[in-house]
Order: C-alpha cells, then sequence, then structure tokens
C-alpha cells in the first residue's frame, strides 16, 4: 500500500511517499481502507520536534480516520466488511493514518455519520474527541456555564465552542479579529481578539476554560475563574505545575491528553448527525501532497481542518 512516512525529523520536505505492506487485523481490530484522513498540530510538532511522545523516525504518521472495514479479526462484533466508520488511530502511538489502510481495535471507531462524506467525517475525530473529553468528560459542563475557549477558530476549538453550546454554556472564544465573524457563525456568545486584549487580565467569572496554548498560558487562564472552576489544558505537558497553581487558588487545573473512545465517537456521530456538530475544512489535499498541507499548518492560520484524501 502506499503511505507518507519521513526517515528523519524537519520540515515538510523531510515527507515522501513510502511502500509498505498492508496490514492485518488481529484479535478485536478492523482493517479500514481509509478514504480520508485529517491533520492535526501534533502531526506537524512530531514531524519536526525531537522530545515529543514517538520515537526518532522513520514512522508514519496521521491519526484520524475516515474509511471503510474490509476485514475484521476474531471477535469483533461492532462492525462487518463495507460498513463505513470513522475515528482516531489510540493515541499517541496508534499513528499510521496516512496510508491506504490502517488497522485498530475496533471500539475506537464508530459508524461514520450517514450525513457527512468522507471528506467531512475525517476532520473530526481527534479534534472534537479532545474537547468532548475537556468539555463533557473532564469538566461537566452544564447549561448557562461561562466557557472560555482559547484558540476558537482552531481545530480543536472550533469543535469546542459547538459542544459547549450544545451544552447550554455561554461561550467566549478568542481569535484573531477577521475569524470574529466565523466564530459567531458556529455560536461564539462574546468574541475577544487576543491581539488587542488580555484575555487572562481582563475576562472573569468563567466556569471553564480550554487552553491548547501552553501550560504557562494555562496557568495565567486561572485569574479568569470563578470558585470551582476548571482550566483544562491540552498542550500542557503533565500539568504539575497547572496543578499546583489552581490548588493555590481554590480552583482545579488540569492536563488532558485525549484517548481513542467508541462512545465518544459514536456520542460526536449523533451530534453530527442531529446537526449540533459541522466540521469546518480548511482545506483537501491528496495523500501524495501531504507535504504542501503540512507547509499550510505550519502556518498557524488555518481556520478548521486540513485533510487528506486517499484514492
Amino acid at each position: 500500500m502506499n503511505a507518507i512516512g519521513q526517515d528523519v525529523l524537519g520540515g515538510p520536505e523531510v515527507l515522501h511517499a513510502v511502500e509498505l505492506p498492508v496490514p492485518q487485523p488481529g484479535p478485536s481490530e478492523i482493517l479500514v481502507r481509509v478514504h480520508a484522513t485529517a491533520l492535526n498540530p501534533t502531526d506537524w510538532k512530531h514531524r519536526a520536534l525531537r522530545g515529543l511522545f514517538l520515537p526518532a523516525p522513520p514512522f508514519v504518521l496521521g491519526w484520524d480516520v475516515s474509511g471503510e472495514v474490509v476485514a475484521t479479526g476474531v471477535g469483533v462484533t461492532l462492525f462487518q466488511p463495507g460498513d463505513e466508520v470513522f475515528g482516531m488511530l489510540p493515541y499517541p502511538h496508534g499513528h499510521g493514518a496516512a496510508a491506504e489502510y490502517v488497522t485498530v481495535t475496533a471500539r475506537a471507531f464508530a459508524r461514520k455519520p450517514a450525513n457527512l462524506g468522507h471528506v467531512e467525517a475525517a476532520a473530526i475525530p481527534l479534534a472534537a474527541l479532545t474537547a468532548y473529553q475537556a468539555i463533557v468528560d473532564t469538566a461537566n459542563v452544564q447549561a448557562g456555564q461561562r466557557v472560555l475557549i482559547h484558540a476558537a477558530a482552531g481545530g480543536v476549538g472550533h469543535f469546542a465552542v459547538q459542544i459547549a453550546k450544545a451544552r447550554g454554556a455561554y461561550v467566549i472564544g478568542t481569535a484573531s479579529a477577521p475569524n470574529h465573524d466565523f466564530l459567531r457563525s458556529i455560536g461564539v456568545d462574546e468574541a475577544v481578539d487576543y491581539h488587542a486584549v488580555d484575555v487572562t487580565e481582563t475576562i472573569r467569572d468563567i466556569d471553564m476554560v480550554l487552553d491548547p496554548i501552553d501550560e504557562a498560558h494555562a496557568i495565567r487562564s486561572l485569574n479568569t475563574l470563578r470558585p470551582g472552576g476548571i482550566v483544562v489544558a491540552i498542550r500542557g505537558g503533565k500539568g504539575d505545575e497547572l496543578r499546583a497553581a489552581a490548588d493555590g487558588l481554590g480552583v482545579r487545573g488540569v492536563s488532558l491528553l485525549v484517548e481513542a473512545d467508541h462512545a465518544g465517537m459514536d456520542a460526536l456521530r449523533e451530534m453530527a448527525e442531529s446537526g449540533t456538530l459541522r466540521p469546518t475544512v480548511a482545506g483537501t489535499f491528496p495523500l501524495a501532497d501531504a507535504a504542501k498541507a503540512h507547509a499550510l499548518g505550519d502556518t498557524g492560520r488555518t481556520v478548521g481542518k486540513l485533510v487528506l484524501t486517499v484514492d
């Protein structure tokens, strides 16, 4: 099968086509023909930087998948060949979605939303599951609560806005001014230009903050919380300093690493089919042009998700 791999760390130019054997499903696994796979910031960071979760290359990156089941391993009951599915390969060590086929534990995936094509479905898993696990599983956001989402026009952010709104929250989203119309279109109640104001010094009485910046920024975001509030950092390492700072203020601070989850994916499928969750695709590229997609991702200026299509 065709895949996009790399032998060294570096810029998008290190990505190149590789030919690999088609994997075979083991017990409790499915073999999926990939129709589309989306990129996330973790893809270009792992492509370029040492000291993250993966060992040194060679490797094939990618975690998001939308495709079709072509074979099942022993014990699989959720799916059968021909089913259209989507999901996230177990993060971080299940990487390899930038390929024509993947094997994965069946219960990491769910049926693809019936109203979405593979490109839109592939845009959902890692980013939306991160948002869902932060807002629903970790913070248990309730109707009427105030939620602050940093980088709200990004991959995780634009899903987090919609998930928080679906739970009845009042949502404040940060983004540069040109993206404010987009934020309002997905439900943001109050759009804030982070270039114009320091949100961590001006916003108050927040119940939950989703912070994808870094641990230092997440610690500053603690200032926005009301008593009993929580900051969920999704790019904060172990979060030891965040927890310690939060404890000193009588609030909560946690660092979240997304996990593959059938129940979460199925909840996202239901939201997509009901129209309460809409992925925004910033651009599509054929698998062979993965380097071009990575170069665009490196700019940090995309609204929504970048998707690779696999023929």
